[in-house]
């Protein structure tokens, strides 16, 4: 059994802007996340049992899918190992597909022979494939114990959906069998890869920003639909789900009974052949987001420790980035989450594009929560600027001797910096240049220091607190301290760069000094990991520097 996970060390160098999160100091760890998953147009998946774990030690018996051959890693950049290794996963394998090209996925049964048929549902896919009379189900068809089964789909609209299983969903759902598609458009709209593309492309002012820093593009896509709209920077694919250990340990006694396999061996239509497992009344302490609860959603994709649970919830961006959240409810219950920082506006669900009544425009609604409804998939972005703080985020000062901190901002007609995508503040918020956090501070924070601790009525202080609350200019430079600024001053070492001196608490933070945003489920039972806090549906959103090179490649 592994033991509790509560000694994971911190290393992101960032600042709260709420107060509840100082609580949760402690617990952040090294990781980064895109959309991994297989892509593909023929998929051998498995049904089988595995355990997996959670940060109070716990590991508890599932059953999950395997991809045992038939995809490749995808996106190709992240620098995943090949997705279809044959190991059980919770969630299931992300299968990637296209728009209007048909794929196949053949399930093969290999659960304990007492849990009975299983199959897969695709909602909102099409199935153009035969069910033979042998295999028909209540909803689809199912694969025998030892047995295998054929889908062959189609998809006639981009954008995320959820698949699980089509049999005895109570109890086989809530052990595991679930997971997604994204489906991609068949078709890009030029101005999503134009150079001259609108600002929201990878291709155009953000992707030339990011290629200025040496960023790759870890995209599936550079559009989540056919529409011009759609354009995004980075993506993120979130599945929230709940977990009744109690449900879980009733099926393990169950599978495990002698008498019950000698029944199976004999005849899977032995009476005794089969589970008697209690679905109700249901009491989950465990919630997920990707199969993991927080702190361990924040590991990387792929991590070692995690062998059933290969994917992540740890979202980065900079300033003016589209991020395509693709949200999808699975399990029994709703899930309130709610993203910090901004509302998240949404593009469409389970595939269907919200537009305006003349069909042209898109006319989806700004969520401060975005309730995932079991089965339900949605697709949303969201994007920071730090508009309507009434400070300067940058830590522009004109009185600097430092030259980075008296960049200009030339206000578009939007009143963002879009002028130079090179610029540190590149889509700065204009109407707030040079605007000091506080009218008095002690000592030059843009120009190395001495740092003054924000008044806590601002800002919450805490592990996290990267010696400055700014993005830049040289915001990583300057939370390191004297001993990599070459501006400081040996007499006053003891006043420049981290305040909290880095390393106190946290690893070295000579990576990263960015905003943190908490990401959780306003359901606040929900964020704990069977009943202690914190824990459960909770990660965050890690706001960089432009000067601050995202790797999702782990």
């Amino acid at each position: 059994m592994r033991a509790t996970n509560m000694k994971k060390a911190i290393s992101k160098t960032s600042m709260f802007l709420a107060p509840m999160v100082a609580m949760v100091l402690l617990l952040t760890v090294v990781a980064h996340a895109a959309a991994p998953g297989v892509k593909g147009t023929a998929f051998q998946i498995t049904a089988s049992p595995a355990y997996i774990t959670q940060p109070d030690g716990q590991m508890i018996y599932s059953w999950g899918y395997a991809c045992s051959s038939g995809g490749t890693a995808a996106p190709t950049s992240i620098g995943a190992p090949n997705a279809c290794t044959g190991a059980m996963q919770v969630p299931g394998p992300t299968l990637i597909v296209t728009e209007k090209v048909p794929f196949t996925v053949t399930l093969t049964n290999s659960l304990p022979r007492a849990a009975g048929n299983t199959s897969i549902l695709f909602p909102g896919l099409q199935l153009t494939s035969a069910c033979p009379a042998t295999q028909q189900g209540l909803l689809t068809c199912e694969a025998a114990p030892g047995g295998s089964v054929s889908y062959t789909v189609v998809a006639n609209s981009p954008g995320t959906r959820a698949y699980y299983s089509g049999t005895q969903g109570d109890l086989q759902v809530e052990m595991g069998l679930y997971g997604a598609v994204i489906v991609l458009p068949a078709s890009v709209p030029t101005n999503c890869t134009a150079v001259t593309s609108p600002v929201g492309s990878f291709a155009g002012n953000n992707g030339l920003a990011e290629a200025h820093w040496g960023e790759s593009d870890f995209r599936l896509a550079a559009a989540a639909y056919d529409h011009a709209e759609s354009c995004y920077d980075r993506e993120y694919l979130f599945q929230f789900s709940e977990l009744d250990p109690n449900i879980h340990s009733q099926a393990l006694a169950q599978v495990s009974d002698p008498t019950r396999i000698a029944a199976c061996a004999s005849s899977a239509t032995d009476p005794r052949c089969h589970l008697e497992v209690p679905t109700e009344p249901y009491h989950p302490n465990y919630f997920m987001i990707n199969g993991r609860s927080m702190p361990d959603d924040m590991d990387p994709n792929y991590s070692f420790q995690y062998p059933h649970q290969p994917y992540n919830g740890n979202p980065h961006m900079h300033p003016g980035e589209q991020v395509l959240l693709r949200i999808i409810g699975q399990g029994r219950w709703q899930h309130p989450f709610h993203e910090h920082a901004n509302h998240v506006r949404i593009l469409g669900r389970d595939g269907n594009l919200i537009t305006s009544p003349d069909g042209v425009g898109l006319a989806g609604p700004a969520f401060f929560t975005t309730t995932t409804t079991p089965g339900v998939a949605m697709d949303g972005i969201f994007y920071y600027t730090g508009r309507g703080l009434n400070w300067d985020m940058y830590g522009h000062n004109p009185g600097s001797k430092d030259p980075s901190a008296i960049l200009p901002c030339t206000p578009d007609a939007n009143g963002y910096n879009t002028a130079a995508p090179t610029a540190i503040n590149y889509y700065e918020w204009c109407q707030d240049h040079n605007k000091p956090m506080q009218a008095l501070p002690f000592g030059d924070v843009a120009g190395g220091g001495p740092v003054t601790l924000p008044d806590p009525n601002l800002f919450t202080n805490g592990a996290w607190y990267g010696g400055s609350p700014y993005l830049g200019p040289d915001a990583t430079t300057r939370a390191t301290g004297c001993s990599s600024d070459p501006r400081a001053n040996p007499a006053t070492c003891g006043l420049t760069g981290s305040t909290p001196p880095s390393g106190t608490i946290a690893n070295s933070p000579s990576s990263e000094a960015g905003f943190a945003f908490m990401w959780h489920s306003h359901n606040e039972r929900e964020i704990t990991t069977n009943n202690i806090f914190p824990g459960g549906m909770m990660m965050m959103m890690l706001v960089d520097s432009r000067e601050f090179v995202i790797d999702e490649s782990n």
